[in-house]
C-alpha cells in the first residue's frame, strides 16, 4: 500500500514535530479500526522533510495470515493510515481502500518457449491449486517487445486443462526480441454471477527472438503441356497456388534427362504459371516449382512434371 505522507496541518501550518503513523486493517464489512493498528511507523522510518512542499509518498507491505485468505476468500481487507502528531493527536483516518482477501499462488516456475511455424508456443510446470470454496485459478500469459515494451495478454489456461500448461501467442511479428511470463490469477465468486480478480507474483521473465526459419509449403499440382503459338513453341506450366500468408514467389527449375536441374527465372514468379519457350524440339524436360516467403526461405521443391518436345 502507498500513501501521501502528510506535511501540513489541518489550519495549513508545516508540521514540525510528526508522529507515529498507524497502518489499520479490518475484514469487510466491518470498519476500519486501529485498536490495534496492524504496524505503527515511527516518523523517522518515513521519508519525511519540513523543507518540501511536493507530494512524498510512503509504502508499506502487509502481510496477510495465511487463515485469513481460507476461511475468506470472498471478502475484502479494508485498509486506512492515521498520521499522530508527536502529542498523540490525529485528524482521523485517511481514505479506505480494500483488496480482495483471496489467496494468491506462487507463479510457474521453468518456463520454456518454442518457436513454431504457427507462433511461439510457451508452456511451463503445472503449479497444484489448493481447494478453496468460491475459488478458480487460472495462468495468464504475457508478452512484452524487448524489456521496454507494455505487457499484453497473450492468453489463459484454466487450471482445469493444465496437466501439462501451455499457450500459442499467434499475434507476435517476426524477427523482433519478445520476453514472456506467467502469473497465477485467483478468480474470486462474489455473488450475483460477478466475479474479481487478484493476480499474483509473476515468473521470471524469458526472452525469445522470432527469427523466420520455415520454409513455405511445397507446391503441388504441377503440370506440363506442350504448346504452339504461331511458329513459336513452348511449355506451358501451371501449379496450384501457394496459400501461405507470407508467400512472396515462385522459383522454376528444369532438368534434362542426365543433366542437374537449374533455375529457369531470374525474379521470383507472383502467378503460379510459367511459359518455358527456351527448349529445342525432340528432347525431354522436367520441371519443379519451389515457394519462397518475405524472408526469402524456400520450400522444397515439388515432384516433377515432365513433358517432351516433339520433333518436326
Amino acid at each position: 500500500m502507498t500513501w501521501s505522507v502528510p506535511v501540513e496541518t489541518t489550519d495549513k501550518q508545516n508540521i514540525h514535530h510528526p508522529g507515529v503513523t498507524q497502518v489499520c486493517r479490518s475484514l469487510a464489512p466491518e470498519p476500519v479500526s486501529c485498536n490495534p493498528p496492524v504496524a505503527s511507523i515511527p516518523a523517522s522510518a518515513l521519508p519525511f522533510t519540513k523543507k518540501t512542499t511536493s507530494k512524498i509518498e510512503a509504502a508499506r507491505v502487509d502481510t496477510l495470515p495465511p487463515v485469513s485468505e481460507r476461511d475468506h476468500p470472498s471478502s475484502s481487507f479494508r485498509y486506512a493510515v492515521r498520521v499522530l502528531n508527536s502529542y498523540g493527536r490525529t485528524a482521523g483516518l485517511s481514505n479506505e481502500v480494500s483488496v480482495p482477501s483471496a489467496p494468491t499462488l506462487s507463479p510457474p516456475s521453468a518456463l520454456r518457449l518454442e518457436l513454431e511455424r504457427e507462433g511461439v508456443k510457451i508452456s511451463w510446470e503445472p503449479v497444484a491449486p489448493p481447494a478453496v470454496p468460491g475459488v478458480r485459478f487460472l495462468s495468464r500469459v504475457y508478452r512484452r517487445e524487448d524489456q521496454t515494451g507494455p505487457d499484453q495478454v497473450v492468453g489463459e489456461l484454466p487450471f482445469e486443462d493444465s496437466n501439462q500448461p501451455s499457450v500459442v501467442d499467434h499475434n507476435f511479428e517476426w524477427e523482433k526480441s519478445y520476453q514472456y511470463y506467467v502469473t497465477v490469477v485467483t478468480v474470486v465468486f462474489t455473488g450475483a454471477g460477478a466475479e474479481q480478480e487478484v493476480e499474483g507474483e509473476d515468473s521470471l521473465p524469458k526472452a525469445i527472438r522470432t527469427h523466420d526459419i520455415f520454409r513455405p509449403a511445397t507446391p503441388s499440382g504441377l503440370q506440363a503441356v506442350f504448346s504452339v503459338l504461331g511458329a513459336k513453341p513452348f511449355i506451358d506450366l501451371v501449379w496450384t497456388p501457394n496459400t501461405d500468408a507470407d508467400l512472396t514467389g515462385y522459383n522454376v527449375y528444369r532438368r534434362e534427362e542426365v543433366s542437374p536441374a537449374t533455375k529457369l527465372n531470374r525474379e521470383l514468379l507472383h502467378q503460379s504459371a510459367y511459359k518455358d519457350s527456351d527448349i529445342a524440339l525432340g528432347k525431354r524436360y522436367f520441371y519443379s516449382v519451389s515457394a519462397v516467403d518475405v524472408r526469402g526461405n524456400e520450400s522444397a521443391r515439388s515432384e516433377e512434371a515432365s513433358e517432351t518436345a516433339p520433333a518436326r
